[in-house]
């Protein structure tokens, strides 16, 4: 009997969600706070829907360059990050074999368990950098 090849299938913009909620909340909270702060203590209207406006702008553009400024922060401390992995694994293998087997170790396998994998990535250095992603072509490990 043929099989259906079991996929799953995971929600993989949990990032753009939190940002969409959070720039929504502060996108129509302020505004919606300063018109009514303001129809307390101006008579105008047009006063009122000017400073609710310029808030608009003045919020939207806090939040993408806050956005973007956190991305980019992310970005360089991941290429750091990745850039030190690097290092050690090419001036201290051992180390860093040493705790891959610990990682393993806090999952419940046991020593023997965890040697063949390690093996096999010390004779493996870029899939032990990259993981399960292949290298950039080009780009020196």
């Amino acid at each position: 009997m043929p099989q259906t090849p079991h996929t799953e299938k995971h929600f993989t913009a949990g990032d753009r969600v939190r940002d969409i909620v959070i720039g929504m909340s502060d996108g129509l909270t302020v505004p919606f706070a300063l018109a009514a702060g303001l129809t307390g203590a101006v008579a105008t209207t047009d006063i009122i829907v000017t400073a609710g406006l310029a808030e608009i702008a003045a919020g939207s553009i806090a939040m993408g360059l806050g956005g973007y400024l956190a991305a980019r922060s992310d970005a360089e401390h991941y290429q750091s990050e990745r850039q030190r992995e690097r290092r050690e694994v090419r001036d201290l293998p051992e180390l860093e074999a040493a705790e891959v087997a610990d990682v393993f170790k806090e999952y419940g396998l046991t020593e023997e368990e965890a040697a063949p994998v390690v093996a096999a990535l010390v004779r493996r250095p870029e899939a032990w950098i990259w993981g399960s992603r292949s290298p950039t072509p080009g780009a020196p490990w």
